[in-house]
């Protein structure tokens, strides 16, 4: 399993697919077998498409950030983690989101979907979403080791 230092380039589908095995594992999910239930269970219970589950769980790279932000929400697992487990962000492109430097004026997400364009509602929607969440500081640690928070 890939340490927090992961850096771009670094990442592999394999081991987020790993990962993502154990958290379902440890959750309860029986995923033993091709018939055990336990991806279409998540499945169900995350809203996220069974086929999707199965692509994530045999290493295909997702990026679609609805859906990591989806397994972030049912996993109870900080988006930023999911984020750099995906491969989606590095340790440093998170931590440069979470504490931009001091004295840089900053701009507004509304400002950077302007700028990168995002003109879509949804996507633009969710972007916003996705990077206030970013920015905000990670709850407490629970004992467990949270990318987002190292």
């Amino acid at each position: 399993m890939k340490n927090s230092k992961q850096q771009a380039g670094d990442y592999r589908p394999a081991t987020f697919a790993a990962w993502l095995h154990e958290q379902l594992s440890r959750r309860g999910y029986d995923l033993s077998g091709p018939r055990s239930g336990g991806k279409s269970a998540f499945a169900s219970a995350s809203g996220i498409s069974a086929s999707t589950v199965g692509r994530l769980l045999r290493g295909d790279h997702v990026t679609d950030t609805r859906v990591l932000a989806m397994l972030a929400n049912a996993l109870n697992v900080p988006l930023g983690e999911v984020l750099v487990r995906a491969g989606v962000l590095n340790q440093s492109e998170l931590q440069a989101v979470q504490h931009p430097p001091a004295g840089r004026p900053g701009i507004t997400p509304e400002q950077a979907a302007d700028e990168l364009g995002i003109t879509d509602e949804q996507s633009r929607r969710l972007f916003i979403a996705m990077t206030n969440t970013l920015q905000r500081q990670p709850p407490p640690n629970t004992g467990e080791a949270d990318l987002a928070e190292q």
